[in-house]
């Protein structure tokens, strides 16, 4: 479904039962709400409505003029929620998605019931902005994300992973491919000029953190500060884990989500 916010068009899906408590998915930079597929099915079958978002410039939601904040994309999760009639939520973000999730949390802590960051970080990642510079040239020059891909994979996932679900890694490669620039460029400069640390300890919303121990992309010391600084905040990492656990292990991801939303519930 899309929603014209104003800026432009957000795409969201909204699957499961209307009496069903609502679990809503933030994605990484450079992908859309499918990295999110292998957590569907056990969701519905525990009763849950799963709300996914394309954030701006991503699958099938509009880049909209010029760039954006992570605040801009809190409130675009917000403008969704407004529509659909939810007052509070249960919110899962990874990457760019914890980002966003917990400026939700700091700015629209009222419409949450629990958080659940994934492989995040509470300010910029590492590499800044030469890092940042050096790929945005790289797709300029190619007109697309072609350059990037590769190592972003790398980071997402382990070796193994490839050769156990080809199918699913060239999926997820594809989606990489196709973001659109400018939603990559704005994500981008969103991430580099993130800072929340301060402000963490006024979360008060119940918080779990999960990474993977070989995460490059956003390194486990950040995801600990967060689980640090946030009160009461419970944190778990994965073993032989990259960037997208929930996608390379739902078999060890998901009892780790469903526990942690029925647990809220």
């Amino acid at each position: 479904m899309l929603l014209n916010a104003g800026h432009g068009r957000l795409r969201y899906e909204l699957i499961g039962p209307e009496a069903g408590p609502v679990a809503c998915f933030l994605h990484c930079l450079s992908c859309d709400f499918g990295v999110w597929s292998e957590q569907v099915p056990p969701l519905l079958a525990a009763g849950w409505q799963v709300l996914r978002l394309d954030m701006r410039g991503h699958g099938g939601s509009d880049p909209g003029p010029g760039g954006f904040t992570m605040a801009d994309l809190a409130a675009d999760a917000v403008r969704v929620l407004d529509f659909l009639g939810f007052a509070k939520v249960h919110l899962i973000g990874l990457s760019i998605g914890g980002m966003i999730a917990q400026t939700f949390a700091l700015n629209h802590r009222e419409r949450l019931h629990s958080l659940m960051l994934c492989g995040t970080s509470p300010a910029g990642v590492p590499g800044g902005k030469e890092m940042w510079d050096e790929r945005f040239a790289a797709m300029d020059e190619a007109g697309s994300l072609e350059p990037l891909a590769d190592a972003t994979m790398e980071r997402w996932f382990t070796d193994a992973f490839k050769i156990r679900r080809p199918s699913r890694w060239g999926q997820i490669r594809e989606t990489v491919v196709r973001t659109s620039l400018d939603g990559y460029r704005a994500g981008g400069l969103a991430i580099e000029g993130f800072d929340v640390a301060a402000q963490l300890p006024s979360i008060t919303t119940p918080t779990l953190v999960v990474w993977g121990d070989g995460d490059t992309g956003t390194p486990p010391a950040g995801n600990r500060k967060i689980a640090e600084l946030i009160p009461g905040a419970r944190s778990i990492e994965l073993d032989n884990a990259r960037h997208v656990p929930n996608v390379e292990y739902p078999e060890v991801f998901n009892p780790i989500l469903l526990d942690w939303l029925e647990s809220k519930r």
